[in-house]
């Protein structure tokens, strides 16, 4: 409902003819650099920056602008698929958030849907909320299903509960009100007296987010929005001053999950759309690569660093759901991400199925004897030991270096060697003795 931060909208003019993207994955950031009239497409690649994103993302733009010297003044837009939102949930860094709902309806975010993934996984755990239930609060209020007024909303009782949220010292309020998509007064109303008495922080009503009947989806939604909003607002805030300090002025576009792309402001305003950027991205450019090749009907596989993601292209389009989940674990055949083991989010996404294997993922023996890959990814710090950066865990790059698939003196375009004696050290230390094996087997 509030956004402090400020982005550039561009310019068109007749010069503009460079288009940027750029990903940002677990271990690399890659960079695209494209000529509208040529049709040249120039990429850099460089290690990502966990600790800082933005970091990875300038230094990747850098040398795509200094390959062919292209006036930053000719870039037409910078379209970014990021994955910062969903890590923010998943390693449980989301902003402190309040949540505000029609009194009774206190414990809807405890008591969900009561959807188990697997009906007999006994050692299920379902995730805890992301809002605790000392900073959820209810106010009397309620409409019914047509959104006609049941019992007015108590102003004096909206004036405490400010006073509470208040108190709490929060960072964001998420207001999902019974019924609100039929009738928004009363969640305008909350949200106007909470931007009132506490006017930076950022406040998401349900019915601007998702504007749909099922109030547990819709309140789920809203708290994710919510949480990450200041999260995406700062980190996008952050790319676009460097981006002005590169002098490239042009649009940065982010991409949804859905696959389409919307301006930086609207994506700090409004995360929750953004959540699965990165894993659609991939999907969206194996539909119309396989289209101009004459393919509309394709398989998308893309392996990062970190994970990989399946999707399945027909007549040229991804499939589209608009019930998934995340920050839960991977179910197989569930669709995309995971079932319903996370949080459930309600708005269009790029159907795929994501598990936690990928180049950086480490390679380890069990208390069984048994040799395992993942979950767990060695990412861009420190990174596979053949990287020279202080890893000890074998990896899948590790393994592929060994294997002779990777060549140690052009990695990442001949920037990066590869020591492929340390590879073979790692992989024999931690694999091949534990097994009694030898490297080759």
């Amino acid at each position: 409902m509030t956004s402090t931060s400020h982005f550039p909208v561009g310019s068109e003019t007749g010069d503009q003819r460079f288009r940027i993207g750029v990903d940002i994955g677990g271990t690399f950031t890659d960079g695209t650099l494209v000529d509208s009239v040529t049709g040249e497409v120039t990429t850099s690649k460089v290690l990502s920056t966990p600790s800082n994103p933005a970091s990875g993302f300038i230094s990747a733009v850098q040398k795509l602008l200094s390959v062919d010297s292209v006036d930053p003044a000719a870039i037409e837009h910078v379209v970014h698929a990021t994955t910062v939102a969903t890590n923010a949930i998943i390693e449980g860094k989301t902003a402190k958030t309040a949540f505000v709902t029609t009194e009774g309806f206190r414990d809807m975010l405890e008591i969900a849907r009561q959807i188990r993934p697997s009906l007999y996984d006994l050692q299920f755990e379902k995730p805890a909320p992301l809002v605790p239930r000392q900073l959820c609060f209810e106010v009397p209020e309620r409409l019914n299903a047509k959104g006609e007024v049941v019992t007015p909303l108590d102003e004096s009782a909206l004036a405490q509960l400010v006073e509470q949220i208040a108190e709490s010292e929060i960072e964001a309020v998420a207001v999902c009100l019974l019924h609100s998509y039929r009738n928004p007064d009363h969640e305008r109303r909350v949200g106007e007296t909470i931007a009132a008495k506490l006017p930076n922080v950022i406040i998401s009503l349900s019915s601007d987010v998702v504007p749909e009947f099922r109030e547990y989806l819709r309140a789920s939604t809203t708290v994710i929005n919510s949480s990450v909003a200041p999260i995406v607002s700062t980190y996008l805030s952050s790319i676009s001053d460097q981006l002005v300090a590169e002098n490239v002025t042009s649009e940065l576009l982010v991409m949804q999950s859905s696959g389409g792309v919307y301006p930086a402001k609207a994506a700090s305003e409004n995360p929750v759309f953004m959540v699965e950027s990165g894993p659609a991205a991939g999907a969206v450019a194996a539909a119309s690569l396989g289209s101009s090749l004459g393919y509309p009907n394709v398989i998308s596989f893309d392996m990062g660093g970190t994970t990989a993601k399946a999707s399945l292209i027909r007549n040229g389009q991804p499939n589209i759901t608009k019930d998934y989940s995340v920050g839960g674990a991977a179910q197989s055949g569930t669709g995309a991400f995971g079932g319903a083991s996370g949080y459930p989010i309600r708005t269009p996404v790029v159907d795929l199925v994501e598990i936690g294997a990928g180049g950086g993922s480490i390679a380890w023996v069990d208390s069984g004897g048994a040799l395992r890959v993942g979950p767990h990814s060695a990412g861009a710090d420190p990174g596979p030991v053949c990287y020279g950066l202080g890893g000890r865990q074998p990896t899948i790059t590790d393994a592929n270096l060994v294997l002779g698939r990777l060549d140690p003196d052009y990695f990442a375009g001949g920037e990066m060697k590869l020591d492929r004696e340390a590879a073979y050290a790692a992989i024999r230390t931690h694999c091949a003795e534990p097994l009694g094996l030898s490297v080759e087997g």
